[in-house]
This record gives C-alpha cells, sequence and structure tokens, in this order.
C-alpha cells in the first residue's frame, strides 16, 4: 500500500506513486534485495479506496499496491504498504501508528470481501519513506518500544509489527550516484535542501536520467510537476508557469537557479566580510580592555592607537565597572 501524510503541504510524491515505475524503483533501488528480487513487477495492480481509518486526527491519503511474489513454488499477492512521512521531525509512535494501520487495512480487506477470513490474510511489506531533515531514530517494531523486556513466558503475547525504513537524507550522493532511476534523482534533489548550488547539479543529474529512460517524455512531465511543487515549497524565485519540461526548459530552469547561486554566493560573501568585521573588532575591544587595565593612556590615545571611538572606549570602562 502507498500511503501518504501530508504535512500541510502536497509533497508531490502522492503523483509519484501513482506511477508503478516508481513503487518499482523504490522497491528494486532502496528495499533489500531478498525482497525486491521476489516480486515480479509487470504483475503491479493500483488499488483505490480509502484503507485506513486514521488516527490521532491525522490527514491520511492512501493509494494501495499489489503485488505477485513466488517463493518455493507458491506464487500469492502481497500489499506494498509505503507510508510517505514527511513532518519535520521523528515520530517515535510510528511501530504504533503502523500496526494500527494494518489492522484497519487487514479490517476492511475483510469488509469490502475482498479477503475472506478463511483465505487468511495476505501478507504486508511495511515501509516508511522518511524525508526529514533529522537521522530517523524511532523504534522499528512495536515490540522495541515494550520496556522493560518482558520474561520469555511473555514475550510470545507481545505484539510485533517490524516496518523497513527508507530515510532520504542518509543516503550520500555517491550511493544515489549508484542508482540511476528518477526516484534516485528525486531524493538526490530534496537532499540537496535549500542550497541553490547543490540543487542545480542536482537538477542537471535528474534531467541527465530522464534523457536515458525508456518512457521519456512521460517521466520528464511527471517529474516536471513534482519539481514544480518542490521549488514552490522552497519559494524560489523560478518563473514556474515556463516550465513546462525538465528537458525541454533545461536551459531557462539553469539559468534561473544559476541566478540564485550567484546570489546565495553573495550573500555568503556579504556574511563572511560582516562577520570579519564582527572579529576585527571584537580584537580591537580586547586591545582597549587591556590598554584600559594598565591605566597609563588617555582614551584619546587610546583611541588613536586603537580606531576605536571615544563613545565605545566610555562604554568599555563602564562595562569593566560593572
Amino acid at each position: 500500500m502507498v500511503d501518504t501524510f501530508h504535512n500541510n503541504h502536497d509533497t508531490g510524491y502522492k503523483e509519484l506513486f501513482s506511477y508503478p515505475e516508481f513503487v518499482q524503483q523504490l522497491i528494486e533501488g532502496f528495499a533489500p534485495g531478498e525482497i525486491a528480487k521476489l516480486m515480479d513487477f509487470s504483475t503491479l495492480k493500483s488499488h483505490s479506496g480509502n484503507y485506513i481509518t486514521p488516527l490521532f486526527e491525522e490527514k491520511i491519503e492512501d493509494v494501495v499496491w499489489s503485488v505477485e511474489v513466488t517463493w518455493e513454488g507458491v506464487t500469492q499477492r502481497v500489499f506494498l504498504y509505503i507510508l510517505l512521512e514527511f513532518q519535520s521531525s521523528v515520530d517515535r509512535t510510528m511501530p504504533i501508528r503502523l500496526l494500527h494501520y494494518a489492522a484497519c487495512f487487514y479490517s476492511e480487506l475483510l469488509k469490502q470481501k475482498i479477503i475472506t477470513p478463511g483465505q487468511g490474510l495476505p501478507p504486508v511489506f511495511p515501509v516508511v519513506l522518511y524525508n526529514g531533515s533529522e537521522r530517523w531514530t524511532a523504534p522499528l517494531d512495536i515490540f522495541e518500544m515494550i520496556t522493560p523486556e518482558p520474561p520469555d513466558f511473555l514475550q510470545i503475547y507481545q505484539p510485533h509489527l517490524r516496518y523497513y525504513l527508507v530515510d532520504e537524507g542518509r543516503y550520500t550522493d555517491q550511493q544515489l550516484g549508484l542508482v540511476q532511476t528518477p526516484l534516485s534523482g528525486v531524493f538526490s534533489v530534496e537532499n540537496a535542501g535549500e542550497s541553490w548550488e547543490t540543487l542545480q547539479r542536482a537538477v542537471d543529474r535528474i534531467v541527465a536520467i530522464i534523457k536515458t529512460d525508456p518512457n521519456k517524455e512521460r517521466i520528464d512531465k511527471v517529474i516536471t510537476r513534482w519539481i514544480k511543487r518542490h521549488l514552490q515549497r522552497l519559494e524560489a524565485e523560478v518563473n514556474l508557469e515556463q516550465l513546462n519540461s525538465l528537458v525541454e526548459d533545461k536551459d531557462m530552469l539553469a539559468e534561473n537557479l544559476e541566478n540564485l547561486v550567484q546570489k546565495e554566493r553573495q550573500q555568503g560573501r556579504q556574511e563572511g566580510r560582516q562577520e570579519a568585521e564582527l572579529r576585527a573588532l571584537e580584537s580591537k575591544r580586547d586591545t582597549v580592555r587591556h590598554l584600559l587595565a594598565f591605566g597609563v593612556l588617555t582614551d584619546e590615545q587610546i583611541a588613536e592607537a586603537t580606531g576605536v571611538t571615544i563613545d565605545d572606549i566610555a562604554k568599555l570602562r563602564r562595562e569593566d565597572k560593572h
């Protein structure tokens, strides 16, 4: 299941994961290999409908996917449950939420008569996709939240539900570079943060990936819509109305981003000069304090020697007395 949790804005990920290619890219590129190799991605099936009853008054939107998996000669459908978690901070109640969502999901399957109790429940592979700035530290299994650890005879009665975490921010540029897919390009753009220079390089990379994709035109449109949402969230000074294709409008976007890069560098140089001036001023004030401590020179002589004004010297003298 692809389940989207939005933090007061449209991240665009819901649209990305409405396409089977992006679901496949997530599983193949970032999930355990032994799981991905069992899946026949040509059988990916999207299921519409609201399967989750929100907990804690959360706004939940979901898209359900299932895929055929074969092991030990048996083929069956596995439901992919991918929670998009885009809060700014880590939610340590995630194991409780996942347990709640899984229970609601199974209840809805039974209620809608997609399955019957006699058939048993289908397997679910829960994945949490997280893009916050803090690294994820929440437990990965609800059993880990039960403290102190119960004795052996009680352990079998405790709930167990483990999810697989894809923490976008923990992947380095080098690691993402090994996964040449549009989705890894999206992760690179996300990880660029608000650095326009890093963002410019990430956009160049994702354009190069799109150009080699067999479904170039469709992927270009999908990623372009996502990029426009992303730039809007960053409040980038880019003419988004003219951005209709990352591939076709690459030069226009590059020029806009280059302008932002130059502003960023200029601001950095200005901040650097201001910091240097503050350090120099503080150094002069330290010198004034030392000269005042000796009590030999007049304020006028100290001002002439250090370049600090008479008023500032008088202020430092008052501060030292207090």
